[in-house]
Parts: structure tokens; sequence; C-alpha cells
């Protein structure tokens, strides 16, 4: 008798955890039904296999998803009170919560272009008469319900017969193939820059697609194939410009010499340190409230050359799409050098932001400081050739990497203005040492420059006094992001300029006061010219994992698992408040501006 009750326990509990894969299985196609809101957030693919791979990743993906749910939640359950009527309630309302923030999360998404996080949800939460400004937000969670209850109760009723056919191992393949399957399309993507498949990476929630690129470019698939701007606005919803740009070139086109320096502090520019660049800046247009748009050289100058915030950066359709201040200097006949101690291989995996400059790379094998010296000649030695108008940008690296070359004679050793540890004042005494040896080449190149040439000097980021690079790369700080823009043009007035303003400003400002584009900025780009106060009363520095907002009176520090962090403007104090949701719900939906158009 008691073996009859341990056999029919068992039976019944056997009986519950089949039930509970079929009920797992239904929820894992109503969450692909959901989940087909983030395809019209991204865009719609354009190819046949593009949307295969899209079936084979949803399929797989979200059926994922509910298994998981139904292993953490539910099948515990099971074992626990295996009592069929608590158990299909309770399942329902775990189901139907878990569909319920998958809803929420495609509403996010759509209007802020992240997924749920600490960070977004405080801030949907502040925007939540906006985001549910239609009735079938409320009537959609009354339906989920009675769905997951209605299905619970068939499905258990029906779970013999099911069982019966044997569909069981035929749907496990069948969902084990698309899962595996969808991981090896994208791996072949990757590594051969599919962009209308990889352009997907990030539109489903908690999906981390495989990446082979490397492997792959070992055996002989070319991870830089060929697609033409055309073929990436037909796969893509980006609407980049908005509108075409209207531009009269000016009858005397002036050259332009874009110096950025990497980890140059505007707090260290002054006259021990660097006298000639503070002289040069006394002499020149003064920007004292500036910053960078990020902490690594990739992504700041994404946000110098395109003029949009960082967190456009991820998206593939950058990789193929040139920024327009490239695209109209072109079109104007200027001709566009770039002079880099970067690999080519390095200058490839940041997509199109060089696109068109014919590039100098140098290399030395004692240190960046020598290729520095080789990039700077290597400029000299170009502009003397040239017979038409130029754009060129020189990037040095010395003082990212403390270097100065053999035999420098540097200047005396101070005391930090702000306390530090031994071996960070090592390391502060050294970085002067390097931006003194950057402040004589360019008291030796700019004097000699034409006449006719705007010359414009800023940071690709500051400096933080740590060895770490990951630490430098993750430091959000003033220190890191607050860097010196100068612009030096005869046209302009000397004097300085005090309200702040971002890499963002750069583009802007060139196309509309030097190549005479009369195309409202916002058209094309997040910031507004350097020349006109912004009305925007925030910066966003970082990309779209790992980002900070500056605003009036705090920052706001976005880490990469979505936990927020506020901090005041000394960015030494962390406040104990939420965050001020207005202007960063503005900031969310201009980095969605241009895929809404």
């Amino acid at each position: 008798m008691i073996e009859r009750r341990k056999q029919m326990t068992r039976d019944k509990v056997s009986r519950l955890i089949n039930w509970g894969h079929w009920f797992a299985f239904f929820n894992g196609l109503l969450a692909m039904i959901i989940g087909s809101r983030y395809i019209s957030s991204v865009g719609q693919p354009d190819s046949l296999i593009s949307w295969g791979y899209l079936a084979l990743s949803t399929i797989g993906h979200f059926t994922f998803l509910a298994f998981i749910v139904y292993v953490l939640f539910v099948f515990p359950i099971s074992l626990l009170l295996p009592y069929s009527k608590i158990l299909r309630g309770y399942a329902a309302f775990i189901a139907s919560m878990g569909l319920y923030i998958l809803l929420y999360d495609t509403i996010i998404y759509d209007d802020y272009g992240i997924h749920l996080s600490p960070f977004a949800f405080d801030l949907a939460w502040q925007d939540l008469n906006a985001l549910l400004h239609s009735t079938s937000y409320i009537i959609t969670p009354l339906a989920i319900i009675v769905i997951e209850l209605t299905a619970a109760n068939f499905i258990w009723k029906r779970i013999d017969k099911i069982q019966k056919k044997q569909w069981g191992n035929k749907v496990v393949l069948f969902v084990g193939i698309c899962f595996v399957s969808s991981h090896l399309v994208h791996i072949w993507a990757d590594a051969a820059n599919v962009t209308d498949i990889t352009r997907f990476d990030d539109a489903y929630p908690v999906s981390y697609p495989a990446t082979a690129r490397s492997f792959m470019e070992n055996h002989g698939v070319d991870s830089q194939a060929d697609m033409d701007e055309t073929e990436v606005h037909k796969t893509s919803n980006l609407q980049y410009p908005i509108v075409p740009l209207q531009c009269k070139a000016e009858k005397a086109q002036p050259n332009i010499l874009l110096l950025t320096i990497d980890s140059l502090r505007a707090d260290m520019v002054d006259d021990v340190t660097m006298p000639f660049l503070s002289q040069y800046a006394d002499k020149s247009l003064k920007f004292t409230q500036h910053y960078s748009g990020g902490t690594q050289f990739d992504s700041s100058m994404f946000t110098l050359m395109y003029g949009l915030q960082g967190n456009y950066s991820d998206k593939k359709d950058f990789n193929i799409i040139a920024p327009v201040m490239n695209q109209e200097l072109t079109r104007q006949g200027y001709q566009l050098g770039l002079f880099t101690g970067r690999t080519a291989t390095e200058l490839a995996s940041m997509g199109a932001i060089f696109n068109g400059f014919t590039p100098t790379i140098s290399e030395s094998d004692d240190g960046t400081a020598t290729t520095d010296l080789k990039n700077i000649a290597a400029f000299n030695q170009w502009q003397q050739t040239q017979t038409s108008p130029w754009f060129s940008l020189i990037n040095l690296s010395a003082p990212q990497d403390y270097d100065t070359p053999v035999g420098f004679l540097g200047i005396e050793t101070v005391k930090s203005p702000v306390p530090l540890k031994p071996a960070q004042k090592v390391l502060f005494n050294q970085y002067r040492q390097s931006l003194k040896f950057i402040d004589n080449q360019l008291s030796e190149l700019l004097p000699t420059l034409p006449q006719d040439t705007i010359v414009l000097i800023t940071g690709t980021h500051g400096q933080v006094f740590t060895s770490d690079i990951e630490d430098a790369r993750r430091d959000l700080s003033p220190s890191n992001v607050k860097v010196p823009l100068i612009i030096h043009w005869s046209k302009m007035q000397n004097g300085e300029i005090n309200y702040r303003t971002s890499h963002y400003g750069i583009a802007p400002t060139i196309l509309s006061k030097v190549l005479g584009c009369t195309t409202p900025s916002e058209e094309y780009s997040s910031g507004r010219s350097l020349l006109e106060p912004n009305s925007e009363s925030w910066i966003y520095i970082g990309n779209s994992r790992e980002f900070a907002i500056y605003q009036k009176d705090e920052i706001t520090v976005l880490s990469r698992y979505g936990k927020y962090r506020i901090y005041n403007l000394d960015f030494n104090k962390r406040l104990d408040k939420k965050m001020s949701a207005p202007e960063l719900i503005q900031v969310m939906r201009e980095g969605r501006r241009l895929y809404q158009n």
C-alpha cells in the first residue's frame, strides 16, 4: 500500500512536470508574439537570410527564456507542492508577471532604446503616463491573465493525450536546433560584418549572441565584407541625416587642422606645464567648460566626428555610414588626411568614422612619444604638397602612456593640487612631463601653418592616475571627461566661452560656420554650434552600456549592470536622492531620435 502511494505520488509529480514543460512552451509562443514589438523598434530585415536568422533567434531565445522562468519559479514548487490546482494558478500568475515585464520592456525599449534595469525602471516609472498612453496597455494585462488561466487548465486536461502523441522530443529537438543555429549564423554574420543580422544584437532582452570573429578570420572569412550606404538604409529605420544638408561652399576655403590629444586634461593647460598652449589659448577662442563624449579614443572620436551621443556608437549602421561632416568636406573638394599611431585594424574596428580620410599610420618601437614625432613630421610633409584645401586630423597619444622620448629634458616636479597616493604622485608628474613634450611639439608645429588655417585643439578624453586601463575607461569623473577646446581662426574673435559645451558641437560648428551649411543642426546632430549657448542642460558621456549624464547640479552615472548613482558636480560625494527624471527622459529619447522619423 505504501509503495503504491509512493508510485501514485511519483506519477502525479511526473504528470505535473510534463504539464509544466508544455505550459512553458506555450508561454514561449506568447513571448514571441509580444517580442515581435522589438522588430518594429529596430526595423524589419530586408533579406531572406536575415529573416531566417531572426526567425531562428526569436524561437530559440524566447522559448529558452520561458523555460528558464519555469525552471526557476515553477519546477521547485511542483516538487514541494504537487497539487495541480495550486500549481496551475501559481504558474499562471508567474507566467503573467513574466509577460507583463516583457511587455513593459518593449515599451521602454521603443521609447528609450534600452532594456529594463534599475535605471530604466525608475526612469520609466516617473514617465508612466507618457509611456502608457493607450487603453490597450490596461486591457492587455487582463487579457494575458485570462489566457494564462485558460491555457493552464486546457493543457492540464489534455496532458495525457499530448504525451501519447510523443511530440515532446520533437519539440525539444526543433527548439534546440533553432537556438544553436541562430548562434552559428550570428558567428558567421559577426565575422563577415553582415549588418542586417548583427544590428539585432541588442534588440532582445538578456540576449548575448555568440561571436568568433578572430576564429573566422583565421579560417578565411572576411570580417570586412563590403556593404554600401544604400544597402544599410534599406535594412534600417535610421535616418542620418534626417534631411539632406543644404550647404554653399565659401569662395576662399580655409584649411582645417584638428589636433586631438589623448588624455589631455583641461586643468593641466597652464603656464607651468604647457606654457605655449596656454599662451596660444589666450590668443584664441577658449572653451573653459568643455567635455569629451567618452573616456576612450573611439567613443570620443565618434561624438566629435558625428556630433551624436555616444549611445549611437553601438549601432551597426555607423559601421558603414560616414559622418556628414566627412561627406560634406569631400563634396566641397577638401583633401582629408589622418595622422595617427593607431593600427589599421584599430581604425577598421571603429567603423566609418574616418571614411574619406587618407590615413598615415606611424609606428615606433620606442613608444608613443616617438610615434607622435613621426605623425607631426608626416603631416608637415603632407600639407606642403597639397594644392587644394585640406582637413587634417592629427592624433597624439604620448600623455595617455605617460611617455616622453629618450633624452627629453622635462620640467621640475610639483605637488599635486589634490591628495594622491604615492604611486599616483609618480604618475602625476610623469604625466606632466609628457604634456610638456607635447607642448614643445605644438610650439614648433602651429606657428608654421598657413595663415588661412583654422586650428582646433582638444582632448579625446582626460586622465585619471592609474595604471589599470579598465579602471580608467570606466571612470566617468570630470578629471577623465573635462578637456580643453581651443579654436584659433583669424575670422573669430579671441576670448573665453564659459557656458558648458561638448564634442557634440564641433561638427555642427564646422558645418555651419566653415562649410556654409544652413540645415538646422538637430537634423543631423545631438549638439548645436559651439558659438551658441546650448539650450540642453545635460551632456551624455559614454556608450549605451556605461555612461554618465552631466546635468546642471548633479552627475548621474549608470554602470554596466543598470545600477545608477548620483554625485555632486565635484564627483566626490554620492547624493542620496532620486534621479531628475524630466531631463534624463530627454536624454534617452535623444538617443532614439534618429530611429523614430
